[in-house]
């Protein structure tokens, strides 16, 4: 690849689309880019509550602006830009903004199984 050569995926929030109790925009994967984990930008309004799920991947939250409170299992855990936090597989968990400004993340997300698919 030429090293000139860059991509880019632009957060656009005009883009984003209201699923789960937030507005999101899946940015992994993209056509001619094959990575071994996915991820989606992510924003909760004020009052915003995500829907409680599990998944059985690991995932890694960046907070890229504002503040919120993510509750796994019967643990609340605050969260603020410029904090990172990992999760791991198969724990319930919500992620709730009870602030007055939009609580911006990047949610990062893998396992063995998309390992294997990028690997084969």
């Amino acid at each position: 690849m030429p090293t000139d050569h860059v991509d880019f995926r632009r957060s656009e929030p005009e883009n984003l689309v209201r699923e789960h109790g937030l507005d999101l925009k899946l940015l992994h994967p993209w056509p001619g880019l094959a990575t071994p984990f996915r991820g989606a930008w992510c924003v909760l309004r004020p009052g915003d509550r995500t829907d409680t799920h599990q998944h059985r991947e690991q995932e890694l939250f960046i907070a890229m602006a504002g503040r919120a409170e993510v509750v796994v299992g019967e643990h609340t855990h605050e969260i603020a830009a410029g904090d990172l936090m990992l999760m791991p597989g198969n724990v319930d968990h919500h992620v709730l903004n009870r602030h007055e400004e939009n609580f911006s993340y990047y949610a990062i997300w893998w396992d063995g199984i998309m390992a294997e698919e990028y690997l084969a």
